[in-house]
């Protein structure tokens, strides 16, 4: 099993109303949220560690990743409220207002999470909840403790916006880094991270094994320790909207390598042209569906099938 660890929030997404002015429509989403609803659309075994609310939005949220067959064993409820995500679209690109102080999934801890057992083979991590404290600290924490033996897959997703303390940001993230083995990045992440350096070949000796870069229309790069250098085109695609592009493209690559049974440290060290093309080909196929349509709303397996 892959265990999606991060956040999950309600999108508001505007949408006309009868008086003419747009309201807001809740939607579940939040970037590690929406990468485990779509490796369970995908038919991959898959559960979620996050902080959910017991208020109206977590009942919500739970519903979802249920009707999306995710595992929601390690799911911890308590009565805070859920984060809401306020979404602007600008010719179908997101920018967003968040509401996230005392949020059920900001205020995890160490203490709140469960030790992890054979089952769970794969853990990723990323979006905001690797900046907001002290949840960000609980997913530092679980990732020392629990990724040693374990495959780490990590989409920093960086947000200056959202970093009150950017040292410990910092080192917290690069502590992670060091025992991922797959992290995906855009350039932008490579800059902020890396300024002025090769940032691709800064990852790989912080100890990635692989860095994937994606590309926007250009479509997706993979790097490996071992020299290996693999790229894709885009697919063509009328886009709607971008909403959870990224966090569908890194369920495709995912599923793809549980499809492959690459699942662990030592399989993704030895990763080949072949496998890494085939990945990368399944996370733009499965974020092609996705932007395709309004909102963060993955394809089911049949809907690739046909």
């Amino acid at each position: 099993m892959i265990l999606c660890c991060g956040e999950a929030l309600i999108d508001m997404i505007p949408s006309p109303t009868h008086a003419g002015r747009d309201g807001f429509v809740p939607h579940a989403g939040g970037a590690v949220y929406n990468t485990a609803i779509a490796l369970g659309r995908l038919g991959t075994p898959v559960g979620m560690l996050t902080g959910l609310s017991s208020d109206m939005f977590g009942q919500q949220l739970e519903a979802g990743l249920q009707e999306s067959h995710v595992d929601v064993s390690k799911v911890i409820t308590s009565d805070r409220p859920t984060t809401l995500a306020f979404v602007k679209l600008t010719d179908g690109h997101a920018s967003y207002s968040f509401f996230d102080e005392n949020s059920a999934g900001r205020m995890l801890s160490a203490e709140d999470l469960p030790v992890l057992g054979a089952d769970v083979q794969a853990l990723y991590f990323g979006g905001i909840s690797l900046a907001c404290t002290p949840g960000a600290d609980a997913y530092g924490a679980l990732c020392a403790r629990e990724g040693a033996g374990r495959l780490v897959m990590i989409d920093p997703n960086i947000r200056p916006g959202f970093i009150d303390d950017e040292a410990a940001y910092r080192a917290r993230l690069m502590g992670m880094l060091a025992i991922s083995d797959i992290v995906k990045v855009s350039d932008e992440d490579l800059a902020w991270l890396f300024p002025g350096t090769d940032g691709v070949q800064s990852l790989l000796e912080a100890g990635a094994k692989v860095v994937v870069l994606t590309l926007g229309s250009k479509g997706a790069r993979a790097i490996t320790a071992r020299g290996l250098d693999v790229k894709i085109d885009s697919r063509p695609v009328e886009v709607v909207d971008t909403v959870g592009a990224g966090d569908t493209f890194n369920a495709g690559v995912l599923a793809a390598l549980s499809d492959m049974d690459l699942l662990s440290k030592d399989a993704v060290a030895a990763i080949t042209s072949d496998q890494l093309t085939r990945a990368l080909t399944k996370g733009a196929q499965v974020a092609a569906v996705t932007v395709s349509r309004a909102g963060a709303n993955p394809p089911w397996a049949e809907e690739l099938a046909g």
